[in-house]
């Protein structure tokens, strides 16, 4: 009787090797799991992820610009419609010394753009007041509207309604002797105690005569004024071929404390 051969033991542990590596492939452990789709480190971003998110996100639209020196009560005081602004600002309360500039605002979205100036100026000779009465020397503050011009001489080609008449002649002299002859040669009526649409020479006063009035935009004379506002005559006349019924205009002034409430 013949006994069956075994293979030699080295040979069947080769054998099992071998069948082991064809059902386990190369590696020794499980596979590991696949990361998330736009997790850290694992390429671009998906649409859902924060950083498109953040990437989509519109920038903010820049404000409109403001016109600076002004605080945000004295901007309140500006109508919507306003897209010309004259701003007197005042060395101090009781200065009789200023710096005109012109603003507009063709865009509202942009805001306001300097124009025109600053040009020197003069105000009241005792300053500014926020409750101007007849005789206190002082400019009142605040926004007024612009809407009537005048003066001796011819229109120089103004906007604004332009009233001519000699009644605009002055004499005389101011508080440092200074002549004021031509001082109304050109004038713009500040809207303070006064109607409205009619020539700067009504005397026409709402708030009652106490209050004031005939506060204009004048010929600069080389001193301080009554209350009025005064810059040089070319000053004079380039404002008044620019102010602009159609764009409402107003005028801003006023210390700069007080235009910086």
């Amino acid at each position: 009787m013949s006994v069956p051969l075994r293979p030699p033991v080295p040979l069947l542990a080769a054998l099992f090797l071998a069948l082991a590596l064809l059902l386990t492939g190369c590696t020794s452990g499980p596979a590991p799991a696949k990361a998330p789709v736009g997790a850290p480190g694992q390429g671009a971003a998906g649409p859902e992820s924060d950083a498109a998110v953040r990437r989509a996100s519109p920038e903010p639209e820049p404000s409109p610009a403001e016109i600076p020196g002004l605080g945000p009560q004295t901007r309140a005081e500006i109508p919507e419609e306003a897209r010309q602004a004259f701003v007197v600002t005042g060395e101090g309360e009781d200065a009789n010394r200023s710096s005109a500039v012109l603003y507009a605002r063709e865009d509202p979205a942009e805001g306001w753009v300097a124009v025109a100036g600053p040009w020197d100026a003069h105000n009241g000779m005792k300053g500014w007041t926020d409750h101007h009465v007849a005789g206190d020397l002082r400019s009142p503050t605040g926004v007024y509207t612009l809407t009537d011009a005048g003066g001796r001489l011819p229109d120089p080609g103004a906007l604004l309604p332009y009233d001519e008449h000699p009644r605009f002649a002055v004499d005389g002299v101011g508080f440092f002797g200074e002549p004021l002859e031509g001082s109304f040669d050109y004038v713009v009526a500040i809207n303070y105690n006064r109607t409205e649409g009619v020539t700067p020479l009504d005397r026409t006063r709402p708030l009652g005569l106490e209050r004031g009035g005939g506060i204009w935009i004048h010929v600069d004379h080389g001193g301080p004024t009554q209350g009025c506002v005064s810059i040089p005559e070319n000053r004079m006349e380039e404002l008044l071929r620019t102010l602009d019924p159609a764009m409402n205009p107003v005028i801003v002034m006023g210390d700069a404390e007080s235009l910086g409430r």
